[in-house]
């Protein structure tokens, strides 16, 4: 950095000479300065395996299956989804649905993009859901009564949304 600038200070104090001083390599050293001494790998022991592999073993039983007929077919996916559009009356409805929810998700990300450009408005955004969270957790879920409230009012929301109501 000092030889650059006394060359650049030569060069214009001479304005038909420039001065050219070569670099000196600079030396690497692989030498580590730490205060912390030096810690040999850790290995896990042969009992932690053990318990590991018993609890493994007692808590998740998958059976593989050698049936090829439970794997998807590309083939059987293609026919399945051609007979759903042939049996469609609507073509163009469901097209235009499609491309609403392309145009939707497009535009709600060109939003949050500016939302997020604004300086303070993703943390203020970010506290008011903290704060949303504490008061739903108060409100809800702290309490046995307000539990089971919350529970009621769910089936109830489960039930018009299935038109058992």
């Amino acid at each position: 950095m000092t030889t650059t600038a006394y060359a650049a200070a030569t060069s214009t104090s001479m304005a038909a000479t420039a001065v050219m001083l070569p670099r000196l390599p600079t030396v690497t050293t692989t030498a580590r300065f730490s205060a912390l001494p030096n810690l040999p790998a850790r290995s896990f022991s042969t009992s932690i395996k053990q318990v590991s592999e018993s609890k493994r073993s007692t808590l998740f039983q998958i059976k593989a299956s050698e049936d090829a007929s439970s794997a998807p077919d590309a083939t059987e996916l293609f026919n399945d989804l051609k007979e759903k559009w042939d049996a469609l009356e609507n073509k163009s409805t469901v097209i235009i649905y499609g491309g609403g929810a392309v145009v939707a998700v497009w535009i709600s990300s060109i939003l949050i993009g500016a939302v997020n450009s604004v300086p303070l408005l993703p943390k203020i955004l970010e506290l008011v859901g903290l704060g949303y969270t504490a008061w739903f957790v108060y409100r809800y879920l702290l309490f046995k009564s307000s539990r089971k409230e919350l529970a009621t009012d769910i089936e109830s929301i489960k039930k018009k949304i299935a038109g058992t109501e």
